[in-house]
């Protein structure tokens, strides 16, 4: 089968890899969508980063190179001994995180935080191939009122979804979203539909604001001018919001939205930065939490109910061939901000 496969920064080949055949628990799914997340471009870029190169991670046993791709949805084509439920031809989205079902956190219902924490397509092969084997436990049926297009969008959605419970955010608060990536967008979507009061969203790219109002957020800042922070405080008479998300992953971003939360309020951090330092007194003084979130976990189900009533995928900015995931994916999110979301679609034409 034709797959992409990652060998090292900059260098990802489309190349033919043996069709992988399910062993006892697993199940084949032929891919019909696979989105391009932010950490793919992160591995394609400059990594590796989370792909395993020197010794194979626990829960897949893979080491690169490696089939990308974590973000998929497709149709059940064979299943492995031992499988119940899955048949073939049923349409299915997956959840890519590996759990192993026995360490303390799995045992408390926590499998985002595994022991053996990862992903298909980032430590183990994945999706952006025309076929991709996992365990069944990965695997959401869908109804017949989703379509695999909205399912392409679930695990990104998830994120969102995640960080939204970890914040508590509710129908009296007002909410910062600041960094407009696909995650951010799906923040300002869900948290719209959950009926938050007050959505702000804030970034420097003025498609992805337009895009974010018509989500559902009630104030745009342009993040490109200076005072961010201020410009929120003043949306909100002085106080700030009571919840703001970072998306980004960058120290500045996070001194950002710490300025632009009341007292009291919560920082949600979403986007992967590296080592940053904070104004520890501003942050025990003015009494703030900050709040982490990765993954998702028991999301899935949810919006397989959401998506029948929201579309998620106005986020979509193209579909491409698999051929085309250097050229017209990596390449293109890396160099422009117009493409917010692309899917690929390995055994199909772009659309």
């Amino acid at each position: 089968m034709r797959a992409a496969v990652w060998y090292g920064a900059r260098d990802v080949r489309i190349t033919d890899v043996d069709l992988p055949a399910p062993g006892p628990g697993e199940v084949r799914v032929e891919v019909a969508y696979c989105g391009i997340c932010g950490s793919d471009l992160h591995e394609y870029r400059d990594g590796p980063h989370a792909i395993p190169v020197s010794a194979p991670h626990p829960a897949s046993g893979v080491t690169a190179p490696l089939v990308l791709g974590h973000e998929f949805c497709g149709t059940v084509a064979e299943v492995g001994p031992g499988v119940t439920g899955p048949a073939p031809g049923d349409p299915v989205a997956v959840e890519p995180n590996y759990r192993c079902g026995a360490c303390p956190r799995c045992e408390a219902g926590e499998y985002n935080i595994c022991r053996h924490f990862g992903f298909a397509g980032l430590m183990g092969h994945g999706g952006l191939a025309e076929y991709a084997t996992v365990p069944a436990y990965m695997l959401h049926p869908l109804p017949p009122s989703v379509s695999l297009e909205q399912a392409a969008v679930f695990e990104p959605a998830a994120v969102a979804l995640h960080a939204l419970r970890r914040s508590g955010a509710g129908r009296g608060d007002t909410v910062l979203v600041l960094g407009l990536g696909p995650i951010g967008l799906l923040i300002v979507l869900l948290a719209a539909e959950l009926g938050v009061g007050r959505i702000i969203a804030a970034d420097v790219a003025a498609n992805r604001l337009a895009l974010a109002g018509e989500l559902g957020a009630t104030d745009l800042v342009d993040a490109a001018e200076p005072g961010v922070g201020g410009r929120v405080r003043a949306l909100t008479r002085g106080q700030g919001a009571d919840l703001a998300f970072e998306v980004v992953g960058a120290e500045a971003t996070l001194r950002t939205c710490q300025a632009a939360t009341r007292r009291g309020g919560k920082i949600i951090l979403v986007g992967l930065g590296g080592e940053v330092s904070l104004d520890a007194f501003s942050l025990v003084n003015d009494e703030q939490s900050i709040v982490t979130s990765v993954g998702y976990r028991y999301c899935h189900p949810e919006l397989i109910r959401l998506a029948g009533r929201v579309d998620l995928t106005p986020i979509v900015t193209s579909v491409i061939a698999l051929d085309d995931v250097v050229t017209a994916g990596f390449d293109a999110l890396l160099g422009s901000a117009d493409q917010i979301k692309v899917l690929v679609r390995p055994r199909g034409a772009a659309g």
